[in-house]
């Protein structure tokens, strides 16, 4: 089905179009319009056309008004000030949009007119270690945007960077030649992640131990690097058993977010390896690299170290070895030139920015990035503890994320049960419930913040029923369900005839907008804007709800279907934009 215009979209061409009329020479002109307080809309590009024009901006604005027929999409205009116009669109255009919207499976969302080619990288854990606090925003940031791109109709490709290579593996390697049982754990079953971790975290501690004390190790573990990087057998193998060990460990802590890892996607350092010294060999003869010191290196003018000189991005040590830019400079030649990739973005902790200023920028003079093919870094900031620091725990460790997962879902438990005060869920029924409302309520609560600010990680304010959290939109999605299973003969169908209360005008002006705030939330890549959305429209409904009965007391026949009808399109908007943020929305809570 064609995508549905918005209202907000229909009167911009319309005054658009008596804008030209009045105002011929000012071309295809932009009336800004903006959603209003004192009107629905307002139209305040008159003011700059009129100066750009020498005319009166009234005079002007007066007669875009005279060009502009009162009927079917509007209902009054007037000019106040110096030549805004205050527009009011009329109840059958609202509600013959949204009749249009709840005809589409896509709620009338378009599809974007030219879609290219988007690499995202995101969720990039380290083998051999757990996976901690830090980890999480990256996993749910970039999770939602793949989601909300993709229903745009870009052509997504994931990639997962983990890191599995470098000289930490030369000393878990030798350790494990060693000690050829530690790395034996029993396979099967939920608890088979917790396991393999433990035992990899087991492994790295004493291994860490003997390097740090024994130099004899340590020499052995640095001839085991070398084996590595030179692809012998014996190490290759003990090598894909870490990673392999971590993965069991990752997916399952994947899982437990309500999230999809495909192996394809899990492409880590290791994968560009290949790569690396013809990398260097492209940057070096084409001059955008350096030797300097020994080592291969690219210099910007505007970065300078503490000491004022200016600090390169180091591609290739001086002992021979590679630096993280080699890596990640091999990945962008990959994804442009093998994935097609028209965008990369990377979803990395805005501590790392300065890092992919240059790498980017060394892209950008090799070539691998122009006006075609561009890179952005989605960063982010850090989750702090309630207390405003670093989230850490009580011992000042790095807090592990499974044990936040299963701490949210207990929480969630809790909340569930209070609210089955008739005791109609069963356990099995609370814990999904739980799953779902507190998994939701960690990944809403990351969503919500602008992901380049810092935010607070409380549990106690994620999973609670009041205020701008995930359990209130899915609270208000599951009342509407309850509402709509207890219609019994009457069923949703719009009415355009009718008058709407301010309520019901409200409300369906904001369902209108979904479309428009989906194409703004992934041209910028930021789904905070979807959660204020969603948030706004929970809110709109709750005031809907407690002043426009819909079943008791009973309106008239149409004024109920109608009103069932915005409950339904309402539900609809709710799941699929919460989907589009990876959380879930159950049908009864």
């Amino acid at each position: 089905m064609a995508s549905v215009h918005s209202l907000a979209s229909t009167v911009n061409q319309r005054v658009a179009d008596a804008l030209s009329a009045a105002l011929p020479e000012a071309g295809a002109a932009d009336p800004l319009l903006r959603r209003s307080d004192r009107a629905d809309f307002q139209a305040n590009g008159i003011l700059a056309l009129a100066k750009k024009a020498k005319a009166n901006p009234r005079e002007l604005a007066t007669q875009v008004v005279a060009g502009l027929p009162a009927g079917d999409v509007i209902k009054e205009i007037e000019v106040s000030g110096p030549g805004f116009l205050n527009i009011t669109v009329t109840d059958r255009a609202i509600v013959e949009t949204l009749a249009a919207r709840a005809a589409d499976a896509r709620l009338g969302v378009p599809l974007a007119e030219n879609p290219g080619t988007t690499v995202i990288d995101y969720a990039q854990p380290n083998v051999a270690k757990e996976m901690h606090v830090g980890h999480l925003r990256s996993a749910v940031i970039g999770a939602a945007m793949v989601e909300i791109l993709e229903f745009t109709g870009e052509k997504v490709v994931r990639r997962h960077h983990i890191g599995d290579w470098g000289t930490q593996f030369g000393m878990l390697i030798q350790y494990l030649t060693e000690h050829p049982h530690e790395l034996d754990h029993q396979h099967g079953g939920p608890e088979e992640g917790e396991a393999a971790m433990s035992s990899l975290n087991r492994l790295y501690k004493a291994s860490r131990v003997l390097f740090d004390s024994d130099e004899e190790f340590k020499a052995r573990s640095r001839d085991r690097v070398v084996a590595l990087q030179a692809g012998d057998p014996e190490t290759l193998a003990l090598w894909q058993r870490f990673v392999d060990e971590s993965k069991i460990y990752f997916y399952s802590v994947f899982n437990k977010l309500d999230m999809e890892i495909n192996d394809a996607d899990v492409v880590g350092e290791s994968g560009y390896n290949a790569m690396l010294e013809e990398t260097c060999q492209i940057l070096e003869d084409s001059g955008v690299a350096v030797r300097s010191d020994g080592a291969l290196c690219v210099f910007f003018d505007d970065v300078k170290g503490p000491d004022g000189k200016p600090s390169p991005l180091i591609v290739k040590k001086s002992n021979g070895g590679y630096g993280y830019a080699a890596t990640d400079l091999s990945a962008i030649r990959d994804r442009v030139q093998n994935l097609g990739a028209s965008t990369l973005v990377y979803v990395v902790d805005a501590r790392q920015s300065l890092h992919f200023r240059m790498v980017f920028e060394t892209a950008r003079r090799a070539g691998w990035l122009n006006e075609d093919v561009h890179a952005v870094q989605l960063a982010f900031g850090t989750v702090l503890g309630k207390d405003g620091k670093p989230f850490k725990t009580r011992e000042g460790e790095t807090v592990r994320l499974v044990d936040l997962l299963d701490e949210a879902v207990e929480r969630a438990a809790v909340v569930v049960r209070e609210k089955d005060k008739q005791g109609r869920l069963t356990e099995e029924e609370i814990a999904e419930r739980a799953t779902q409302v507190g998994i939701g309520a960690i990944k809403y609560a990351d969503l919500s913040t602008s992901a380049a600010r810092d935010y607070k990680f409380d549990l106690d304010q994620m999973v609670s029923l009041n205020g701008d959290t995930s359990v209130y939109l899915q609270y208000a999605y599951a009342r509407i369900q309850s509402i709509l299973r207890n219609a019994g003969e009457r069923t949703a169908a719009a009415h355009p005839e009718l008058e709407l209360a301010p309520a019901e005008r409200a409300l369906g002006l904001h369902l209108d907008q979904f479309g428009e705030t989906l194409a703004e939330v992934a041209s910028a890549y930021e789904p905070h804007k979807l959660t204020a959305y969603l948030y706004q429209l929970a809110s709109l409904y709750t005031t809907f709800y407690d002043q426009c009965p819909v079943i008791k007391p009973e309106p008239a026949p149409d004024v109920a279907e109608n009103r069932l009808f915005l409950c339904d399109l309402t539900a609809r908007t709710l799941h699929q934009g919460m989907a589009l943020l990876g959380i879930r929305t159950p049908e009864r809570l």
